[in-house]
């Protein structure tokens, strides 16, 4: 029995090595440059030869592997980092920083990111009998919203199945979908699928911190008025606070001033604002404070991480 079991342990190993090779290979093969391209819908790939600078973004509703190399996405004060062995999932749409910390022109870094639709992880939900009211109420507001996990060796065959269908474009279209319910099936039986329950929390805007997020998203130039939100909730303040921070590792008043400052880079940088503009235009009442606080988020004051940026894509060009 242990060397029938010994036997069955070298095939998994010798299996998932060959399709983590596979998956090097058809991801080099569709994105030569460094950059995006999102070949089928939802199916995003990069491709950086060096490592990269933080970058200040938001995160979609998502699964995300690497082929090659390693990276590392900032919450709040909480680091994320993975590679080939490990994959993460995000569940909301979040303020974070992230760069690559390992890559070069030999071995680029190679990645994959799948858009979830909670639509669908809803229906293979339910599907699989996996939606208790129970457990869906107990996850929606009490979940970190980022998370890394070990990529099994089933996880990983379907995201190799799924890079395969870029060389047929016809049996990807019918197939595809497929791939990608069964990958939804398979974070739902991994240590991911209370975040799954929270993904189909978001979908529905039915989650107590669900809605809190998209209302700030919405109304980020606007006061934050707490009692209010928490209220509506039907939340204590207290409770709202600690549920808002165990998902986005963030107080509310932080995740708004996030969220103000990468859009204040955004209108600089694609509208040329200037910065007394921006920070009214964002919800800033003191241009000071704006200038202090995207200073200390960005690390220069904007007139100069325009310029920066400026020349940084001018040298991209």
């Amino acid at each position: 029995m242990d060397v029938i079991g010994a036997g069955w342990r070298e095939h998994e190993v010798r299996k998932a090595q060959a399709n983590r090779e596979e998956l090097v290979e058809r991801i080099a093969q569709a994105i030569h440059d460094n950059g995006h391209t999102e070949p089928l819908k939802g199916l995003h790939l990069q491709r950086r030869a060096s490592p990269t600078e933080l970058v200040h973004g938001l995160t979609d509703l998502a699964f995300c592997v690497i082929a090659q190399g390693s990276k590392e996405i900032f919450l709040g004060d909480q680091c994320y980092r993975y590679d080939p062995a490990h994959y993460l999932l995000t569940t909301a749409e979040l303020p974070v920083v992230a760069h690559v910390i390992e890559a070069s022109q030999k071995r680029p870094y190679l990645s994959l990111r799948l858009r979830l639709d909670p639509a669908l992880v809803s229906a293979v939900m339910i599907e699989a009998g996996h939606l208790s009211a129970h457990n869906f109420s107990q996850n929606r507001a009490g979940t970190s919203a980022i998370a890394v996990s070990p990529l099994d060796t089933n996880l990983l065959d379907a995201v190799v199945r799924l890079v395969r269908l870029l060389d047929n474009r016809d049996e990807a279209r019918f197939l595809a979908p497929m791939i990608t319910r069964e990958i939804v099936y398979r974070l739902l039986l991994s240590e991911q699928g209370n975040r799954l329950r929270h993904i189909a929390a978001l979908g529905e805007n039915t989650g107590h911190i669900a809605q809190a997020i998209e209302r700030l998203r919405k109304n980020y130039n606007q006061p934050i008025r707490i009692q209010s939100i928490a209220q509506e909730l039907g939340m204590s303040v207290s409770g709202f606070h600690r549920h808002f921070k165990t998902v986005t590792a963030m107080s509310p008043l932080q995740f708004q001033k996030r969220l103000q400052l990468q859009e204040a880079r955004r209108l600089m940088l694609g509208e040329h604002l200037d910065a007394t503009s921006t920070a009214h235009r964002v919800g800033y009442g003191d241009v000071s404070q704006f200038i202090r606080e995207y200073k200390r988020m960005f690390g220069l004051p904007p007139v100069r991480d325009m310029e920066r940026l400026r020349g940084v894509a001018r040298e991209a060009a």
